[in-house]
């Protein structure tokens, strides 16, 4: 049976973390599919489409990952998909904690899913979307927290 990971997030934008996790993943899975959820307590910077846009560049070479968009439950993809495995990134104790619940929750929701955490490369571990979306709204260059693949000049924000 061909094991299935679902790697969920709002990914607004798309960090060198994000790009780590799914990389080293696709050592433990055959298919990874990048799930770009709606989070209806956050507020998007970035059009859903340019998400899409991007994480497909970013991974273009790798006919083992996608990349899909999806509104409700992250237990109903897993189960419209046929993926056994929710693929998460911890970088902090925080994380772990926050992301345990939803784990233990998805369980109780989906008994044949299971939640598999990497940690993230110590490099990596003060990186998250909402400094580097602010970094990009003032301005700065962000570059060193984005995937090199990706185009700065389309993250430059008018002011």
């Amino acid at each position: 049976m061909e094991k299935i990971a679902i790697f969920p997030g709002s990914f607004d934008p798309f960090t060198v973390g994000h790009e780590s996790i799914v990389r080293r993943a696709t050592r433990l899975f055959d298919k990874i599919i990048i799930m770009i959820g709606h989070n209806t307590s956050k507020k998007s910077f970035f059009p859903l489409e340019k998400r899409e846009k991007w994480i497909n560049q970013i991974f273009a070479d790798d006919e083992n990952i996608s990349v899909q968009t999806f509104e409700g439950l992250t237990v109903d993809f897993c189960k419209k998909v046929g993926a056994q495995y929710i693929l998460r990134g911890l970088r902090t104790s925080a994380d772990f904690e926050f992301e345990r619940a939803i784990a233990q929750i998805n369980k109780q929701m989906y008994p044949e899913i299971e939640t598999v955490f990497l940690l993230t490369i110590p490099e990596h571990t003060p990186v998250n979307s909402t400094i580097v979306r602010d970094i990009i709204l003032h301005g700065g260059d962000a570059s060193r927290f984005l995937p090199k693949s990706l185009n700065m000049e389309e993250f430059k924000v008018s002011r």
